[in-house]
């Protein structure tokens, strides 16, 4: 099942009270287990070019079934995904992406978060993300 508007607007509050919380302005994009854009919300003050960035982390995401900083530790030099962000019309490899799994185990979406360092990027990704489900996957999470 993809990640219904009701859930989606229902992250994107838990990642903006996060956000508030620790002082920062984010992007926040949420998309289907498709990668399809469902829902997005710039705070005041956000930076443009998070826009994009946010975005591509929750594409990046679901595209994997993975949380972006695991891929980016796995595409440094020498990794067994080296270069993999030039992939797909351009991935983002860095903390901020998070897999979002609903009650049945599979990944329904994920959640993309930028605008700050990537360790409150990645936080706030994880509050949108459990405030709807799971974020840790089951072997073969995705159905699209």
């Amino acid at each position: 099942m993809h990640v219904t508007i009701e859930q989606a607007e229902k992250a994107i509050e838990a990642a903006r009270a996060k956000a508030v919380e620790l002082g920062t302005q984010m992007c926040i994009a949420v998309v289907d287990s498709g990668g399809n854009l469902k829902a997005f919300h710039r705070m005041d003050g956000a930076w443009v070019g998070s826009i994009d960035i946010a975005q591509k982390k929750a594409k990046t995401s679901v595209f994997f079934g993975m949380k972006t900083g695991q891929i980016g530790s796995l595409s440094q030099p020498g990794g067994s995904l080296y270069g993999i962000e030039h992939s797909n019309q351009g991935l983002i490899t860095f903390p901020g992406g998070i897999p979002i799994v609903d009650a049945d185990g599979e990944m329904s979406g994920a959640i993309g978060v930028s605008g700050s360092s990537v360790e409150n990027d990645d936080a706030v990704a994880l509050a949108g993300a459990s405030a709807i489900g799971d974020t840790e996957l089951p072997d073969h999470p995705w159905r699209t």
